[in-house]
């Protein structure tokens, strides 16, 4: 047995290139309530996260039951993009559930979401007769869209 417990989930962290338009989308949008942006101590984000010279800004969303944060590195100069798909080991993605999946889509095609396929309609575990579709932004932010059956 361990001797310490986890208390609840915090928030999940996405790193983007652009908080403002990733912000247009989450705020915006899906009407997730936000923080102001923050910007952290380089020598703490450094240490933190282990990249020399990290000079980063947050915005943490209030999602429905869980709280996102976005972050937008401005250091180090050699920064990349991930490029990963589902299949990869350490892809992620967040899933929401909506009344009108159709809807969803239109508006985040609208802010760079492209769908990785048509809407499916799941037929077996816990989203049995939900119909899904995963959707991806430039910076490989993935969302699936989930509406429940009929």
């Amino acid at each position: 047995m361990t001797k310490f417990r986890v208390l609840g989930t915090n928030h999940t962290s996405f790193t983007v290139s652009d908080l403002d338009q990733t912000l247009a989308f989450y705020r915006d949008v899906l009407g997730f309530p936000a923080t102001e942006k923050l910007t952290r101590d380089p020598k703490m984000a450094s240490e933190v996260t282990g990249v020399p010279g990290a000079s980063i800004t947050v915005v943490f969303v209030d999602a429905p039951g869980h709280r996102l944060e976005f972050i937008e590195y401005d250091n180090p100069p050699d920064r990349s993009r991930v490029q990963g798909r589902p299949c990869d080991a350490g892809f992620t993605h967040i899933a929401l559930d909506v009344d009108n999946i159709e809807a969803a889509m239109v508006a985040a095609q609208a802010h760079g979401y492209q769908a990785h396929g048509p809407i499916q309609t799941s037929d077996n575990g816990p989203n049995a007769g939900r119909r899904i579709v995963y959707a991806t932004n430039d910076d490989g932010l993935t969302i699936e869209f989930i509406q429940p059956g009929a």
